[in-house]
Formats: C-alpha cells, sequence, structure tokens
C-alpha cells in the first residue's frame, strides 16, 4: 500500500507542501499560503480583513492594524516582505485589518452614514476571530491601529496574548491638537495633516523619495471621503485609561494591559512624548520600550530589519520557538505525534519512547534519507499539534506503517511512509 501525496492533502486540512533542495535555504520547504480576502459583519459594520495562512495548532495569529492615511498593504507591506519577518511568519498565521473603508478601491460610504468610534472598531475585533476561527492573537498596530488593538486587548484580555504597539498614543486628543486642525481647516489640508502625523519636519524636508511616495499614496489611493471619516474618529478618541499597577496594592483591580507589549517608536518620531507617556502607564514588567535610532515616523516601512529582530525576540520571549524550516530527501519515512508547542522539539529523532518502540516496526529503502528539520506543517482536526519527525533507521514497510488511524486520539505515535515517485520508490 502506498500513500501518495493527494492522500495527506485531503487528511490534513488540504494543506499543501512544496519540496525543493536543501540549498536553497529557509524557502525549501513551505506550506502554500495564499492570501485570502474575506468581507466580516461585525455589530457595526463590514471589515475588510486579508488572511495569509491558517492557524497553526494552539499558537496565535499574528493581526495587523494600520494607522490613518494608510490600508494593510501601505503600512506593513514592506515590514512583512522583509526576509528575517518571513521566517518568522512561517510559524503563524497572518490576518490583516483594513478600518472600515480604507482598504484599495473601497466603495465610498452612504450620505449619513455614521463611521464607528474608536472603541467601537475595538469591539468589532472579536467578529473578526470568531469568523476566521482564531482563538488568540498577538497584535501589530500603527498610531490609530495600536490605540484599536490596545482598546481591544482592554476589553479582551483572554484573546490577546501580545501587542507590538508602534506609534501609539493612549491619551484623548489635546486641546493643541485640536486647535491646530481647526485652524488649519480639517477638510482642505487632510494629506498635509496625515503626514504631519506620520513624519517629524526633518523627515518632512530631508526624505523627499519617502515622503512624496506616502503623500501621493494618501492623496490618491484612500477614498478621501472614506479617509475624512477614519481621521475623524481618531480625533475624537477617549483617553485609554490605563494606570501603572502598584504591586500588593491594585495590581489585580488597576485597568492595565494584562499581556506583554513592545512599545515601538522612532527617536524623531512626533509620537515619542505620547509613547513615553503610554510606557509610563504600563506594567514595568510585561512592558518593552523600543526607541529605534536614526528613525523617525513609520519605524515599520524606515526601518524593518531592527523591528523584525525586536519582533523575533518579543515573540521567543512570549515561549514561541522559531526554528528555521529546512526539508530536503529523496525518500522519507515521517513520524506524526501530537505534542503541546511548549513540549516540542522540531526535529528529535529520539522525542519518546513511543517514537523508539515503532522504530522496530518500519523500514525505508531508498538512495538517500535527510533529516528533517520543520516545525507545524499542517494540523490534524483531532490533534493540537502535528510535528513531523524523520529517522534513517525506521525499520518497515509502508504497508505496516498505514495500519493505524492517522487521526485516533489514543496513539501516541503514528508513522506513515510517505513516497515521492520524481526520486525514488518506497516498497
Amino acid at each position: 500500500m502506498k500513500i501518495w501525496e493527494p492522500y495527506l492533502q485531503s487528511q490534513f486540512q488540504k494543506s499543501l507542501f512544496f519540496i525543493c533542495p536543501k540549498e536553497h535555504g529557509i524557502g525549501a520547504v513551505m506550506q502554500e499560503s495564499a492570501l485570502k480576502e474575506h468581507d466580516i459583519e461585525t455589530p457595526h459594520g463590514v471589515l475588510h480583513v486579508t488572511m495569509r495562512g491558517v492557524p497553526k495548532g494552539n499558537r496565535p495569529v499574528i493581526l495587523t492594524y494600520h494607522d490613518i492615511g494608510l490600508n494593510h498593504k501601505s503600512c506593513f507591506n514592506t515590514l512583512f516582505n522583509y526576509e528575517d519577518m518571513q521566517e518568522i511568519t512561517q510559524h503563524f498565521a497572518v490576518v490583516h485589518v483594513d478600518a472600515p473603508g480604507q482598504q484599495e478601491a473601497a466603495p465610498p460610504f452612504p450620505s449619513g452614514y455614521r463611521y464607528p468610534t474608536m472603541d467601537e472598531l475595538a469591539e468589532m475585533l472579536p467578529s473578526v476571530l470568531t469568523q476566521l476561527r482564531v482563538n488568540t492573537v498577538i497584535g501589530i498596530g500603527v498610531g490609530a491601529g495600536a490605540y484599536v488593538l490596545t482598546r481591544f486587548a482592554l476589553n479582551h484580555p483572554s484573546l490577546v496574548e501580545g501587542l507590538v504597539l508602534i506609534d501609539v498614543d493612549p491619551c484623548a486628543e489635546g486641546w493643541i491638537d485640536w486647535a491646530a486642525s481647526k485652524l488649519t481647516g480639517w477638510t482642505s489640508n487632510l494629506v498635509d495633516i496625515i503626514m504631519a502625523h506620520h513624519f517629524s519636519t526633518d523627515e518632512l524636508t530631508d526624505n523627499q523619495e519617502l515622503i512624496q511616495t506616502y503623500r501621493l499614496h494618501i492623496a490618491q489611493d484612500i477614498n478621501q471621503d472614506n479617509l475624512a471619516l477614519f481621521c475623524g474618529s481618531y480625533q475624537y478618541r477617549q483617553d485609554l485609561g490605563i494606570e501603572r499597577p502598584i504591586v500588593g496594592l491594585n495590581e489585580h483591580t488597576v485597568n492595565t494591559l494584562t499581556c506583554p507589549a513592545l512599545l515601538v517608536v522612532g527617536d524623531t518620531s512626533p509620537a515619542v512624548e505620547a509613547v513615553v507617556e503610554c510606557n509610563s502607564r504600563l506594567n514595568p514588567t510585561k512592558t518593552t520600550l523600543l526607541k529605534m535610532a536614526d528613525c523617525g515616523g513609520l519605524p515599520q516601512v524606515v526601518q524593518p530589519g531592527k523591528l523584525a529582530e525586536a519582533f523575533k525576540y518579543f515573540v521567543q520571549g512570549m515561549g514561541y520557538r522559531l526554528e528555521p524550516i529546512k526539508m530536503c530527501f529523496h525518500t522519507v519515512s515521517v513520524c506524526v505525534t501530537p505534542q503541546h508547542d511548549s513540549q516540542a522539539a522540531f526535529p528529535l529523532l529520539t522525542h519518546s519512547n513511543s517514537v523508539k518502540a515503532k522504530r522496530e516496526n518500519c523500514t525505508v529503502k531508498g538512495p538517500k534519507v535527510y533529516n528533517v528539520a520543520c516545525s507545524l506543517l499542517a494540523v490534524a482536526p483531532s490533534a493540537t499539534e502535528m510535528h513531523w519527525i524523520l529517522s534513517d533507521q525506521i525499520k518497515a514497510t509502508s504497508e505496516q506503517c498505514c495500519q493505524h488511524d492517522p487521526f485516533s486520539s489514543s496513539l501516541s505515535c503514528l508513522i506513515i511512509a510517505l513516497q515521492f515517485p520524481m526520486f525514488s520508490s518506497v516498497t
């Protein structure tokens, strides 16, 4: 009996794997993760979201929320296309949220439409998680998006495992901000006001190429009426009301974030004071402030490498391992066993006694067998995670391996023989 790739595809929720030579590096094995767009109904309107990949076992999903004047592409593409960030996101599904009416080619809202408040934008997110079957998230938000994600975490702490907050402002709009917007004319100078929100005065004069790119994007690619509504919602935001807990006094009753938080700001950003203020209000044992040197606004665009490295350490500090995914073989046998993430060892050949016991019943024939070092490639319906373990000393036939139900919860270890006819045969 031979097991072919379509069999695994149907069993593992139609996950498709690409197997390439080892010298191709970390991209040698990857799960097909085409972007899927969704329009999701929520209590406060429809949200446009874009999802890459599928939730991987008990790992959270990375959820992003952009700033005013941007959408998920212009805000996050530079970061998520960066090589180091792609190595991280191989281990997590990603959900990009576009604020209502801010996505590409968004239609204008009808006359009289009331745009959601910032608090209502936060309350739209639980519906997104429910619809996409996401249990928990690690949020990455910028500016207005950071505010929304912070409010979401305050209201639904069980849904948020961690937050990366870039240029976050926890305060209500100050009188100076309000006066400046009124004096300059909110509608006629919307693009200029948003540019001043994103970039420092020096950046506006020194980095002409970047500034021109974003000025044109804000003016031409975003529906201006929709943008004005989003800006108005952020303009009249409420104070988040977070306070730094005092150990032994109010640590269990104070309104503050309970998840780890990484605050990020460029050292010349217009948001420096606001981010420092936010840091002073949060639990210092769970909060890290990263002030990037030689960086102004939009550090995820200007310094994607530094931010990707910081995010990697942040995720690892939360207990998630980020082993590189590499696979190269001519003929393989795969041992699949459900494991909790905290117990997982990615290329362990002697992980458990059950693995050792089963080895005596399998054999592989073929010219070469290589070790596999990969994390999660598929999720079985009845298992928390399925980890792939390869041994070059497994002794049995593929027929013997197929006698077990691959999703039986009573099996501590199951061995499946794979055949890839383009290389050799397994008999």
